[in-house]
């Protein structure tokens, strides 16, 4: 929604400035999508706004629930009739919201449905923050215990390569008089843009920050995410020294674990010495992903070499989780995200 085109409206209208604060609360941290349902201003005005100004920046949508129903995937109609996909997962204490920043992605990573789309174009930041307006009135309307208390980058698209937006975005979702969320209770993912990934932290140095490095191999690597070609495993460990430096936080090293590609012990080994070499490998911590089957000739590892390799990291002292997977059953999970008709 636009806050400036209905703040001028509102002027216009000549309502109290304090109207324009109920119905950013109503919205923002209520959950309302329709001018129709803020009962706080007159009948009058809310047609009139209802008519001129669109809280959401999407037309259809349709969602989609998971055998558990602990995670839901949206399909959302853009303006320009494409189509993004976003996720609510649930956790123990609240939601997750698994936010899109593009259409497509021009990553091209061979195991991920959303690079294998290509890229479309990217969202601006009123249709990423409208992703979450989308799902915090899905919550209200479907009765849902809980709040979404967590944000993840980690749909659609590369979000450091529409940097400008996705900023533009977080200002309005860690706003206290928009969404309010915490700092710390947002995550993004990158596949390793340094460039951006250093403007990221020096512009919010407490927002939770993830590498996809899928393996520690350099060649391995380069065949799986042609991205790596420009920026290396090195160029990523120099990073990661900057970033201690600078921030002196836990950041995490995100690893997919393919059948027969990097579950082996040797990949293991590779990977430990890629924690080891940097400053502070302390800081360092490892989730471990589960290939989310999207693309042919691609497998995930047995959940025997999971546990082997799980198992063998936390032997070396390194700090290392197992990613839960959420949504798999509608292609909700982690590389699923396609957003095609």
């Amino acid at each position: 929604m636009n806050i400036k085109e209905l703040k001028n409206l509102l002027e216009e209208e000549k309502v109290p400035a304090y109207r324009l604060k109920q119905i950013l609360k109503a919205i923002y941290q209520d959950g309302i999508v329709s001018f129709q349902e803020i009962s706080t201003i007159s009948k009058d005005l809310r047609e009139k706004l209802d008519k001129q100004i669109n809280i959401l920046s999407f037309g259809k949508s349709e969602v989609l629930v998971s055998k558990k129903k602990d995670a839901f995937k949206a399909k959302l109609e853009l303006n320009d009739g494409y189509l993004i996909e976003t996720v609510l997962m649930k956790q123990k204490k609240g939601w997750s919201v698994c936010v899109s920043s593009q259409v497509g992605c021009a990553g091209a990573c061979v195991f991920c449905a959303t690079g294998k789309m290509g890229f479309k174009r990217n969202l601006n930041h009123e249709e990423i923050i409208s992703q979450v307006l989308f799902w915090k009135n899905f919550l209200l309307k479907n009765n849902l215990e809980k709040e979404i208390t967590n944000l993840v980058f980690m749909g659609m698209g590369e979000p450091l390569l529409n940097y400008e937006e996705v900023k533009k975005s977080i200002l309005k979702l860690t706003d206290s008089d928009l969404f309010a969320f915490g700092s710390r209770h947002i995550s993004l993912s990158s596949s390793g843009i340094i460039p951006f990934m250093k403007r990221f932290v020096d512009d919010f140095p407490q927002i939770n920050l993830a590498i996809s490095i899928i393996c520690a191999d350099e060649n391995k690597r380069a065949e799986l995410m042609p991205i790596s070609k420009k920026y290396s495993l090195e160029d990523i460990r120099i990073f990661l020294d900057f970033y201690f430096e600078r921030c002196n936080r836990k950041i995490f090293l995100e690893y997919v674990l393919f059948k027969d590609i990097n579950d082996s012990r040797d990949d293991a080994k590779k990977l430990i010495s890629f924690v080891k070499s940097c400053s502070r490998s302390d800081l360092l911590h490892v989730n471990l992903i589960l290939y989310n089957k999207t693309i042919n000739n691609f497998y995930p590892t047995s959940q025997e070499n999971i546990k082997s390799f799980q198992k063998y990291l936390e032997e070396n002292k390194i700090s290392v989780t197992l990613r839960r997977s959420l949504g798999d059953d509608i292609d909700g999970a982690c590389g699923q995200l396609a957003g095609e008709k």
